[in-house]
């Protein structure tokens, strides 16, 4: 296991906390409560971010459902999703949905896979998942669906290894919203705020699709109104409101 940073690249040693880490550590926490407390996680779904002093890294907690996570629950992989962190702790296999994501899109800073049940048909069915309003926009234009069986055959579905994390990284591609057949969704952002956002909106988009169903042909919004709305509604303007009304919600994790 890595423990200090490589000679002479001015990185911060991976044992070594820092006041960004510290900070990331926290909203990791924050995030994950949010999620559980909105219907987006249960006892089983995860979220990470990449490590803010290493970039070839990132801090995801050890197996535990989501509402329970505390600071001291989140360790650190490297980019192979290798763990990095001294502790005999049971961690998430789905961790290679995490690594892979990250390898693939430098852009990417925050991850969630979740299964909530607004989700499901979507997983478990042929109608394609679109933006219906302006806050659902926010999930991405273009929601792709993922099925491990075209290149693995039949499996327990969960995402276990480095080629089907690859594989389902392949199939987000440029988007922020993945479904997977049979089993939830993943969802990206650029911060863990955004992928709060994206993920609490995406799922509620399903929702209202859902419900629209049932009246009648379902009114998408047009390509552009889908990254018009969604460009507005990821500015701080809009993230910050609902960032502060959810964190009243939930407990604040304490300083470690």
């Amino acid at each position: 296991m890595l423990s200090n940073a490589p000679a002479g690249t001015g990185e911060v040693p991976l044992q070594q906390r820092s006041p960004e880490r510290d900070a990331m550590v926290a909203e990791i926490v924050l995030a994950s409560r949010i999620l559980a407390r909105e219907g987006i996680v249960d006892s089983f779904g995860h979220v990470s971010a990449r490590h803010p002093d290493r970039r070839d890294h990132y801090l995801m907690p050890r197996t535990r459902a989501a509402e329970l996570v505390t600071p001291e629950d989140v360790l650190v992989f490297d980019r192979e999703d290798v763990l990095v962190s001294a502790t005999q702790a049971r961690i998430f296999a789905e961790r290679s949905i995490h690594g892979a994501i990250y390898r693939a899109r430098p852009d990417v800073q925050a991850i969630c896979h979740h299964h909530a049940p607004a989700m499901m048909p979507f997983c478990t069915s042929d109608a394609a998942l679109v933006p219906v309003f302006h806050l659902g926009a926010t999930m991405g234009a273009t929601v792709p669906l993922w099925d491990s069986q075209d290149e693995f055959g039949d499996t327990n579905l969960i995402v276990s290894t480095q080629a089907q994390g690859d594989s389902l990284a392949r199939a987000l591609g440029a988007n922020w919203t993945v479904l997977m057949r049979g089993h939830g969704a993943t969802v990206a952002g650029r911060s863990l705020r955004e992928m709060t956002f994206r993920a609490i909106y995406g799922a509620r988009n399903a929702e209202v699709q859902l419900k629209a169903a049932q009246l009648g042909a379902v009114r998408r919004l047009t390509a552009a109104e889908a990254v018009s709305a969604a460009e507005f509604n990821l500015t701080p303007f809009a993230m910050d409101r609902a960032w502060e009304q959810w964190t009243r919600h939930v407990d604040t994790p304490r300083p470690f």
